[in-house]
């Protein structure tokens, strides 16, 4: 990656949180408005609602850029339009799930790369991630979880970051938004509560999550926003 003092290049953020369901997608929406009200050129590059209702709500007024369709094993797939963006060039650039992995005959491999081209464009990024999907902490989260996430970035990708939010939600309120249906749909929660989001999973998750990310980018540029289940 370029050198960050670059002034030329865009500066990433990052959401980041133990788990699906915390709220990344919901409080990037929320400053992307922020940012919109200020009077910037702002637009949703990719956004993963996960049929969440608050966070489909929350994206209303921010402009949404159409994804990019791409033939692979004679099924039309889409993902998200990295020359449309480049030829749109906002000022902010809103992407869900940092760790995503392209479908082949994509111009990149993982979404990650596709966001450092639009950062020495000179736009500035928003995007989430969940803890679990960086490489260095792949083993522990099996040996915790017993399930082996197959998306990963390599740690150097956040330790770039010029700026990481943890957003910190006990495990507690965490199955409630579960149990609302809040998270998945009806017919996931059942399997949800008895796999990866049993409280003891969730309760270390939180604990690698704080000292990970504190570890990798520096109290310099951590935020951490302690949410409760009503906030999102």
């Amino acid at each position: 990656m370029p050198d960050r003092t670059d002034p030329r290049r865009g500066r990433l953020k990052v959401f980041i949180g133990m788990a699906a369901g915390v709220g990344k997608t919901y409080r990037m929406l929320l400053e992307g408005h922020a940012e919109q009200e200020a009077g910037r050129d702002v637009v949703i590059g990719l956004l993963e609602t996960h049929g969440r209702a608050d966070t489909a709500r929350a994206a209303e007024g921010l402009p949404i850029l159409a994804r990019r369709r791409i033939n692979y094993r004679g099924a039309v797939l889409e993902e998200m339009d990295l020359p449309g963006i480049l030829r749109r060039a906002p000022e902010l650039c809103l992407i869900d799930e940092l760790a995503h992995s392209n479908v082949p005959g994509s111009a990149h491999h993982k979404r990650y790369e596709d966001i450092e081209e639009i950062l020495a464009a000179g736009i500035d990024v928003l995007s989430t991630l969940n803890v679990q999907h960086l490489e260095s902490l792949n083993d522990h989260v099996t040996e915790l979880s017993g399930i082996r996430v197959r998306e990963t970035i390599p740690d150097a990708v956040l330790g770039r970051a010029d700026e990481v939010v943890l957003i910190d939600l006990t495990p507690e309120a965490l199955l409630d938004r579960l149990r609302a249906g809040k998270v998945y749909p009806s017919e996931r929660i059942d399997a949800a509560l008895n796999n990866f989001f049993r409280i003891e999973n969730l309760a270390a998750l939180r604990e690698v999550a704080l000292r990970q990310v504190a570890e990798e980018v520096g109290h310099k540029r951590l935020t951490t926003e302690h949410v409760g289940s009503r906030d999102i």
